[in-house]
C-alpha cells in the first residue's frame, strides 16, 4: 500500500499525495569513477547551542563530519568550505578553517578520499578593502592557513576583490601573486552572480565572454599551477566553450546545477580528451549523492543510456533547489539531508531554514520522489508532516 499524505496545492488548496514507492538506486560497490566528482558540502548546525544564529555559528561536528564519511562512502570527494557550507551566509572563516582541519583529520582515515578547501578573503569585510594588495594579504592568510594543514585549494571569488578591482588587470595582478606561491595545483572558482550578487562583474567587466578571456589569459600564463576551473554561471554553452579552449590538462568542473547531467557526460570533442566533458564540482551532488555515485559508476563503465536513467530524473529537483533566488539553495540541500535522516533537526547555521516557503518546500518533496531519492520513505513523510504542522497544515 502507497504512502500518503495531504500536500498544499499551488492553489493552497490540500490534495492527497501517493509517493511512487521505487526504491532509491544502489551504487556498485568499489566501482571507480572516470570523472573526478567532488560533492560541496553542508554543515550540520546545532540547534541547541545558546547562540543567536544570525549573529554566530554553532556547528554539530559529530554529524558534519559523519555526512563528509557517507559522501567518501560513495566515492565522492568533498569539496569543503565553499558556498553549499554556508560560507558567507553564516559561516565565517575561523569556524571555516575548523572545518577543513577536522575534514582533513576525518579523510586520513579513508583511503583515496577527495578533500578540496575554500579558501577566499571573507574574513576581510568588501567595504574594508582599500585595493587589490589588501586582497592579496587576505587571499594568503587563508592560503597560509590551508596548506599548514595539507589542503589542497578552491581559489574562491571574492567579494573584496570585485568591490576594488578597477578593470581585468587588477584580477591578473591578484591571481597571478596567489598562483605563483600555491604548493600545488589549485582549483579556480567563478561563482556568477546569480550565486552572490556581490561577485557582479568578477573577472573586471560585465561582459561574460570577455570574463571568460581574462580567466583563460590567467590560466594560460600559470597553467601549471591550476588543476582546473569550477564555473558556476547556470549556462551550458558558455561552459563547454571554456572548457574547449582550457591549456591541456587542465579540469573543467562543472558547477552547473542546471545542467551537469549532459555537460559531465561530454560531447566527445577536443584535441584532449579531458576537454571533451566536464568533471565535477557540484553542490547538488550533496542532496543526490547515491544518484550521482550510480550514474558515475555506471558511466565509468560505458553504460551511457543508464547513467542518464539515473542521473537525468534529479536535474528537475536540481533546477528547483536552484531556483531563484539561488543563493537560498543551501537550504534545499539541507531539507533533502534532514528528509532522508542524515541529520536529526531541520536548521541551519545563520537561521537560513527560513528563505525558502512552504510551497517550495513542498514541491521539492515531490521532486525527490519522483527521482526515487527518498531513502527512508516512512521517515521522510513523518518529518514532511512534522513541517506541514509547524506551517499550520494538519490534516
Amino acid at each position: 500500500m502507497a504512502l500518503t499524505l495531504k500536500l498544499p496545492t499551488p492553489a493552497g488548496a490540500l490534495e492527497t499525495y501517493a509517493l511512487r514507492g521505487a526504491a532509491p538506486v544502489k551504487p556498485a560497490a568499489g566501482v571507480k569513477f572516470n570523472r573526478i566528482a567532488y560533492s560541496a558540502a553542508h554543515v550540520v548546525a546545532d540547534p541547541r547551542a545558546a547562540v543567536d544564529p544570525w549573529l554566530a555559528s554553532a556547528v554539530d561536528w559529530d554529524a558534519t563530519i559523519a555526512y563528509r564519511r557517507r559522501l567518501w562512502s560513495l566515492g565522492l570527494g568533498v569539496a569543503e568550505a565553499m558556498d553549499t557550507a554556508q560560507r558567507g551566509m553564516g559561516l565565517d572563516w575561523p569556524t571555516s578553517l575548523e572545518l577543513i582541519r577536522r575534514s582533513l583529520d576525518a579523510a586520513r582515515d579513508v583511503p583515496g578520499a577527495l578533500v578540496a578547501s575554500g579558501c577566499g578573503t571573507d574574513h576581510l569585510a568588501p567595504e574594508a578593502a582599500k585595493g587589490v594588495d589588501d586582497v592579496i594579504r587576505a587571499y594568503e592568510e587563508q592560503m597560509a592557513a590551508i596548506e599548514k594543514l595539507g589542503g589542497k585549494l578552491i581559489v574562491m571569488a571574492s567579494r573584496a576583490l570585485a568591490r576594488v578591482a578597477t578593470g581585468p588587470a587588477d584580477y591578473e595582478k591578484v591571481y597571478g601573486r596567489i598562483l605563483s606561491q600555491a604548493k600545488q595545483p589549485v582549483v579556480l572558482h567563478w561563482l556568477g552572480d546569480m550565486f552572490d550578487p556581490a561577485l557582479a562583474g568578477y573577472w573586471g567587466t560585465a561582459d561574460v565572454d570577455a570574463a571568460m578571456d581574462t580567466a583563460l589569459g590567467i590560466i594560460a600564463a600559470h597553467a601549471d599551477k591550476v588543476d582546473g576551473i569550477k564555473i558556476s554561471l547556470l549556462d551550458k554553452g558558455k561552459e563547454i566553450a571554456m572548457r574547449r579552449r582550457l591549456p591541456a590538462g587542465v579540469r573543467m568542473y562543472t558547477g552547473d546545477d542546471f545542467n551537469y547531467a549532459e555537460l559531465i557526460a561530454g560531447d566527445g570533442w577536443g584535441r584532449e580528451a579531458v576537454h571533451g566533458k566536464s568533471d565535477a564540482l557540484l553542490g547538488i551532488f550533496d542532496a543526490i549523492a547515491p544518484a550521482a555515485s550510480a550514474a558515475l559508476g555506471e558511466l565509468a563503465q560505458g553504460n551511457l543510456e543508464r547513467f542518464h536513467a539515473i542521473l537525468g530524473p534529479t536535474v528537475p529537483l536540481s533546477r528547483h533547489i536552484f531556483a531563484a533566488p539561488t543563493r537560498f539553495y543551501k537550504t534545499g540541500v539541507v531539507f533533502m539531508a534532514w528528509l532522508n535522516g542524515h541529520q536529526s533537526h531541520f536548521t541551519m547555521v545563520g537561521g537560513q531554514q527560513s528563505t525558502r516557503s512552504l510551497p517550495h518546500f513542498t514541491e521539492l518533496f515531490r521532486l525527490a520522489d519522483a527521482a526515487n531519492l527518498l531513502e527512508q520513505p516512512e521517515l521522510a513523510v513523518q518529518r514532511m508532516k512534522t513541517l506541514l504542522a509547524l506551517h499550520g497544515v494538519e490534516e
